[in-house]
């Protein structure tokens, strides 16, 4: 019988049995980046852990319906209320428009996440501003109820209203203290309240926005939190079976899209909340303020394979902090690099893999830590013991190699691209005749001259390993 997958949830702060709402099927909604600047590993780090979410839930033989909302309007500097919206910000920085700032840093998101660090992709990925009409609609509806009030800059959200406010982050609105994180603005009811629909400045000298609607109150433009209630609940409906995003979104942004989502409803707006944690560098919090702001352009600049940072992220478990060195990075890198190097061994006897026979022990054990709340460390250290158990190249190879591209359905590290061979692709003949000489100086045990080669094969941009079948050539990343 399948082990229950348990799941930690934010709302009730502990572990509970994963049940969705319709036998067999999950709505899934992860809070996706805001397209103003280049995402960066912080931001990754929680992105990845939706992922794994995601590739749990299909080991688990859910049919998983995924949105993932992309922010490219309303998110403003404070993450609440006040300040400027980070992508007018960013148009000004570039000198560019801010349709174009959305455009280039969103396909810069989809190049990192889904190709580079092989995400698995949604099947949504709905921009804020091709929503606007659906987030009109639920202010509409707000209004309608009597949860709205209009104020000189917008028209806002009356937290008094909603007995349960701040439920997910144990926050009673009686003790809030303006402007920790909450705008300081006279006007507003109460300091929780928040901004559905911002007024566009007026009057002489006021900064000119490019991104700004009709709408029954006036010129303007949706506040953040709004988006994803409006997108979430239009392709996945009034109620979700799960809801991720960084801890920094728990106290704010996800406690206003529950207040918000269910008011309009009436219903509970997710069943399950998830957060993950913040990963820091050197001890600090990754910002661009604080010249540690880390791409996964820079990663690659540095000589490493971006499934160098999703294996790093696999090994500390998304509940905890984590802390980015590039000396961890290394460490990371050279512990993918042995599993790589352990299925390449079995290049060209795809058809005998086919064949073999999973280690059913180490799968229950990769099951059972896979289940229990996405306990990636638990689930690496099975696969590091699988390998053990193949190494030597003797009767249990072929088995722990099955076993391991079984476990990267959820691991996600490219495992079966490096038993296909699929990298050797057109390797020039320059370097294959390389590669030819280097194996004729090892089978007659010239190491000095084997070495030499592979330094002139690293030099013109490839990688060669020993597999058991012969040599297996990469193009270097």
């Amino acid at each position: 019988m399948k082990k229950q997958l348990r799941l930690y949830n934010s709302l009730s702060r502990r572990k509970e049995t994963f049940t969705p709402l319709s036998a067999g099927q999950v709505t899934l909604y992860t809070c996706g980046p805001t397209v103003y600047d280049y995402s960066h590993l912080g931001n990754f780090r929680t992105f990845l852990f939706e992922d794994v979410l995601h590739r749990v839930l299909l080991w688990a033989g859910y049919r998983v319906k995924h949105v993932m909302n992309i922010t490219d309007v309303g998110h403003l500097v404070s993450d609440a209320d006040a300040g400027e919206d980070k992508m007018e910000k960013g148009a000004r920085r570039e000198g560019k428009s801010v349709w174009d700032i959305a455009a280039f840093y969103t396909g810069e998101f989809e190049r990192d996440f889904f190709d580079s660090l092989n995400a698995l992709r949604p099947d949504v990925l709905p921009k804020a501003t091709d929503h606007i009409a659906e987030q009109i609609a639920l202010v509409q509806r707000l209004e309608d109820k009597g949860f709205t009030y209009r104020i000189s800059d917008g028209v806002y959200f009356d937290t008094a209203r909603v007995a349960d406010y701040g439920k997910l982050a144990a926050v009673d609105i009686d003790q809030l203290q303006e402007g920790a994180r909450v705008e300081k603005n006279p006007e507003k009811r109460q300091p929780a309240d928040f901004a559905l629909w911002k007024f566009s400045p007026a009057g002489v000298g006021a900064a000119q926005r490019q991104m700004e609607w009709d709408s029954p109150w006036g010129k303007g433009f949706p506040g953040w939190h709004l988006e994803c209630s409006a997108m979430s609940m239009k392709y996945l409906g009034e109620t979700l079976d799960i809801h991720t995003g960084g801890i920094d979104h728990r106290e704010i942004h996800h406690t206003n899209e529950i207040a918000q989502s269910e008011a309009a409803t009436g219903k509970p707006f997710a069943r399950v909340w998830m957060h993950g944690e913040f990963i820091t560098v050197d001890g600090r919090r990754m910002g661009k303020s604080l010249g540690n702001f880390i791409r996964v352009a820079d990663v690659v600049a540095r000589g490493f394979d971006p499934s160098a940072y999703r294996y790093m992220t696999l090994l500390t478990h998304y509940r905890k902090p984590a802390n980015f060195t590039w000396e961890g990075l290394a460490a990371a890198d050279a512990a993918l690099q042995r599993v790589w190097r352990f299925v390449a061994s079995a290049a060209g006897r795809q058809a005998e893999l086919k064949d073999t026979a999973v280690l059913e022990d180490a799968v229950r054990d990769f099951e059972a830590a896979i289940f229990d709340d996405l306990n990636m460390p638990q689930a690496v250290g099975v696969a590091q013991r699988v390998m053990e158990i193949g190494a030597g190249g003797g009767k249990d190879f072929l088995p722990a190699a099955a076993t391991l591209l079984k476990f990267d359905a959820v691991l996600g590290l490219r495992l079966a691209e490096h038993v296909t061979g699929a990298a050797q692709v057109d390797v020039p003949a320059a370097v294959q005749k390389l590669v030819d000489a280097r194996e004729v100086a090892r089978a007659t045990k010239n190491w000095t001259e084997a070495d030499r080669l592979r330094d002139e094969i690293s030099a013109a941009g490839y990688e060669v390993d020993d597999a058991a079948s012969g040599p297996v050539v990469r193009k270097k990343s």
